[in-house]
């Protein structure tokens, strides 16, 4: 039992962490704010919903399919994660998304990406 410790501990002591280059810094929340709508390269649309920007934090609710999201995101470089999806400020009322979908078949994953459009 002790042998697996160490090879544990070993791994742990030697896999160093990076640390992150994003700056966090306040966003104007009229640029975040509102429902964001688009379709990804494979046809699936998506919906965001983003609420209560305060500083660089933001609740999000994502749907795509059956899927739905809820989450307080950074955001940091005009740009936020929320779950497999990351959501990229591109210009005023633009955005790109990416989402990485894995086939429950083949275990493979493949990224799509998307344009939304925030409604006024």
């Amino acid at each position: 039992m002790s042998d697996i410790m160490s090879v544990i501990a070993s791994a742990y002591a030697t896999a160093p962490l990076t640390p992150t280059t994003t700056k966090y810094t306040n966003v104007d929340p009229k640029s975040y704010e509102g429902t964001w709508q688009g379709t990804y390269s494979n046809k699936q649309s998506f919906k965001l919903t983003i609420s209560s920007v305060n500083g660089f934090r933001a609740q999000v609710k994502y749907q795509s399919g059956s899927t739905t999201q809820y989450q307080q995101v950074l955001i940091g470089n005009s740009s936020f994660r929320v779950g497999n999806s990351k959501f990229v400020l591109t210009g005023t009322g633009q955005a790109q998304v990416y989402n990485a979908v894995t086939d429950p078949v083949t275990g493979n994953t493949s990224l799509v990406q998307g344009n939304a459009t925030l409604d006024t």
